[in-house]
């Protein structure tokens, strides 16, 4: 489980800032999530970066409950 969440939130990562990347460049069409979301028009940037952290905070989220499962 604990793979799982580390994969799902490196994923996030990536995807935001790819799509923070295809806002100010172009580039990375195909894997950004969030130009699919016709809701979010005006707010990618802001949508990208809520992303990103989201996915570093279910990475870390992983790493505590790792170390507390060890204890």
């Amino acid at each position: 489980m604990k793979k799982a969440l580390e994969l799902i939130g490196t994923l996030l990562v990536i995807d935001g800032i790819a799509g923070i990347i295809h806002e100010f460049t172009g580039w990375f069409k195909l894997w950004v999530i969030v130009r699919y979301l016709d809701f979010l028009d005006g707010y990618e940037i802001f949508a990208n970066i809520v992303l990103a952290v989201l996915g570093v905070v279910v990475i870390t989220a992983a790493n505590i409950g790792k170390r507390a499962s060890s204890s």
